[in-house]
């Protein structure tokens, strides 16, 4: 597909960019709307047509939760595996900016189904949760207070760390809006033992001295706007002696690992960088 229109829906899923905006300009790109209706499904894709591990898989316990926190109940779906023996080690899950959608509820069941207790945390929660509409949730999450956004995912990482099966040990790890969130975590929470960054923003360099967990970073090449961030912070990473491991794929876009987007999935990269992230976990927790 046409790269202009992939950084198109890459401005309209990150950018204020109303979706009457976004249309006008795909038809341009396209060659007029027919053409733009036509590809419009490959860029939003179907959630139904993705789920690698069904939801109700039998092997897997699969809940809605909810738990406390200073600011209100928080909400998350909980997937564990069956009949585990001996205590877990622990993932929070961090979605996109379009909340907890369905395809990051199946990735949190693909953790769990490699055999650990995984959270897909709404951001959303004190709102009422992740909208179905997702421009409404884009726009909501937009509007987050930073502050209380961080202690909410400090909340959660403080609930797995508590939770009865949990061996102690944390992970995290982020698509997107929620790759940004593990950098952050990464720097706020000192006892998070390692993070998974997958095309999300870099934090401050500044900050990186205060980061304990060990990253696995993963981004896409043709990534511009994120990748614009990189060289600063993998030189702080080096100067303080941070344990991490960075992968840039080649040809990869934005999102590379959301199947649900046919435009910019790519299997292989997607593979790849999955294997890469549960060899980590296990090597970790």
């Amino acid at each position: 597909m046409n790269q202009d229109i992939i950084n198109l829906f890459d401005e309209y899923t990150h950018a204020p960019l109303t979706r009457e905006v976004f249309l006008k300009k795909l038809a341009k790109l396209a060659g007029g709307t027919a053409a733009a209706l036509t590809i419009l499904p490959l860029l939003e894709g179907k959630y139904a047509f993705a789920n690698q591990v069904d939801e109700n898989d039998p092997e897997l316990d699969i809940k809605d939760i909810t738990f406390e926190s200073d600011k209100g109940t928080l909400k998350g779906y909980e997937v564990k595996p069956k009949n585990s023996k001996g205590k877990l080690g622990t993932v929070l899950v961090i979605h996109e900016n379009r909340g907890l959608t369905p395809h990051i509820k199946d990735v949190t069941r693909r953790i769990a189904k490699a055999g650990y207790l995984a959270l897909g945390f709404d951001a959303l929660s004190l709102t009422g949760g992740t909208p179905t509409n997702e421009d409404e949730a884009r726009t909501q999450i937009g509007k987050l207070d930073p502050v209380v956004n961080l202690e909410n995912f400090k909340n959660a990482l403080k609930y797995l760390r508590n939770h009865k099966l949990g061996n102690g040990k944390t992970a995290c790890v982020g698509f997107c809006w929620g790759g940004g969130m593990v950098g952050s975590l990464a720097v706020a929470d000192p006892d998070l033992n390692a993070g998974v960054v997958y095309y999300g923003r870099q934090p401050d360099p500044k900050d990186v001295p205060l980061i304990k967990a060990k990253l696995l970073l993963q981004y896409a090449a043709l990534d511009e706007r994120v990748n614009a961030g990189i060289p600063a912070f993998e030189a702080a990473l080096k100067e303080n002696n941070k344990t991490y491991a960075l992968h840039i794929y080649p040809d990869a876009q934005h999102a590379f690992n959301n199947d649900s987007s046919p435009a910019r999935y790519q299997e292989a990269t997607a593979k790849l960088a999955w294997a890469r992230t549960l060899a980590f976990f296990k090597e970790n927790l």
